[in-house]
């Protein structure tokens, strides 16, 4: 797949959103407005996957459901945005899900370094987590519509990383408790920093290194801050996109026939998108003058020990769902 589908995306989100206001036979302006806050900037794929989302569902109940898209945490901040949905205060939003693993530790399963490497065996742990997602959502009052990986988070540093040791006392961004827990195993000081705070955090040394994609890093132009980016692939983390049951509800069975659909569509067209990213971002990163670099093999090694603990104290904090999940996702298929 090429970089195209990218560009027709944000070429259909631009054509498709100059319409004020898209009526129904005889002119009618749409009947149902839901605002969707997200935390991510415009450039992020997830964010142009998401606005072909909302075209699509505008286009197809002829505007009578209008979705607008807050983006880069102008409407609700990240961490705010499910509470916000589960009120009514808004309709519909996209989180990242591990952030709720403080609530509920079994949510951060995507987030478990080595758990789940590459974009196949990310797809494996969709697959086998789905389920239980759903149902702690619908708990929540929330509908999962559709989830979307990141690419395969790596480390971003100011200067070469050989060991471990050479993390002792680095302030790491942190933007989910497993990364924060990371940070800690690896000697480092977690600090949170949010997607759209990324630069502005460097800048002013609150954070020095950091564990992300290469999609963020070329979001938050990381090579003015960072020099050194160096692969892992840890872990795939997702990205979902909601909605309040009761507000899903009132809609026309139509309409939600054709959310359903148009959230089926985003989330293979989510999945295509992420792998081609992931390529793109590393050319962009390495032309703009990045280092991009594989591991020291004994940093690897040291790594994957890290990965091994979190992993089983992963399992003890999600309990027999947890312990199910992972029994069901280790069974050959």
């Amino acid at each position: 797949m090429k970089l195209g589908l990218l560009r027709f995306c944000h070429a259909a989100s631009v054509v498709l959103g100059t319409a004020a206001l898209i009526g129904v036979a005889g002119g009618v302006a749409a009947q149902t407005r839901w605002d969707l806050p997200t935390g991510y900037p415009d450039s992020i794929f997830h964010t142009v996957n998401l606005r072909a989302f909302t075209d699509e569902v505008r286009k197809a109940t002829n505007g009578q459901l209008d979705i607008t898209l807050h983006t880069n945490a102008a409407l609700i901040k990240l961490p705010d945005i499910t509470r916000a949905v589960q009120t009514g205060q808004v309709a519909i939003g996209e989180i990242l899900l591990s952030t709720l693993g403080n609530e509920d530790p079994f949510l951060e399963a995507d987030g478990i370094p080595f758990l789940a490497v590459g974009f196949d065996q990310a797809y494996r742990l969709y697959q086998v987590q789905k389920p239980y997602v759903d149902q702690r959502m619908e708990k929540r009052g929330l509908r999962v519509l559709y989830s979307i990986p990141w690419p395969g988070q790596n480390v971003f540093t100011r200067v070469p990383w050989k060991s471990l040791d050479e993390m002792k006392g680095v302030r790491f961004r942190a933007y989910n408790p497993a990364t924060a827990r990371l940070a800690e195993l690896m000697g480092a000081t977690p600090t949170t920093v949010q997607a759209a705070e990324i630069p502005q955090a460097f800048a002013t040394g609150v954070v020095a290194a950091m564990i992300t994609s290469g999609t963020t890093g070329v979001a938050s132009k990381s090579w003015e801050f960072s020099k050194f980016y160096y692969r892992t692939s840890a872990f795939h983390p997702r990205n979902v996109v909601f909605v309040n049951e009761r507000a899903f509800q009132r809609l026309p069975k139509d309409h939600q026939q054709i959310v359903l659909t148009a959230a089926a569509n985003a989330e293979k067209r989510g999945w295509l998108l992420a792998r081609e990213t992931d390529q793109e971002s590393e050319k962009t990163m390495a032309k703009a003058g990045m280092q991009i670099l594989d591991l020291d093999p004994a940093l690897g090694k040291a790594l994957l020990k890290i990965g091994e603990q979190m992993q089983q104290e992963w399992v003890k904090r999600a309990g027999p769902d947890g312990e199910k999940m992972l029994n069901q996702l280790r069974t050959p298929k």
